[in-house]
């Protein structure tokens, strides 16, 4: 997690994200405690609060005076949007692989024919 790129409140926000919208962490569920998730990544408080936060400012999830943050109810349309703008994300680089390997139009949509019927 610490040799990339992305600030490492980022990547453990993204981590909360795709288990909240995967259904891996449910309506009504709470995160770990901020201190705890710090220490059990050896990270500090300050890091693990920026990623809470910007759960929150998503929607994601909403504190809980005393108790910490729990997962918000999802709307399914908004978890929809969300897959399809990360679908789009995913196929843009493959096509940008796409490209830059010489794969043809014909030849990259019988892949994900064959790929989506697996």
């Amino acid at each position: 997690m610490q040799n990339s790129d992305v600030p490492i409140y980022k990547q453990i926000a993204a981590q909360f994200k795709e288990d909240i919208l995967n259904g891996r962490l449910a309506e009504g569920e709470y995160l770990p405690s901020i201190r705890g998730l710090a220490r059990d990544l050896k990270i500090s408080v300050i890091t693990t609060m920026k990623a809470y936060e910007q759960l929150a400012e998503e929607g994601l999830i909403s504190a809980v005076q005393g108790k910490g943050y729990l997962v918000n109810p999802q709307d399914r349309e908004m978890v929809r949007e969300q897959h399809l703008r990360l679908l789009e994300e995913h196929l843009q680089n493959a096509l940008e692989s796409a490209k830059l390997a010489g794969v043809s139009r014909e030849e990259l949509i019988k892949t994900i024919n064959i790929l989506y019927d697996n």
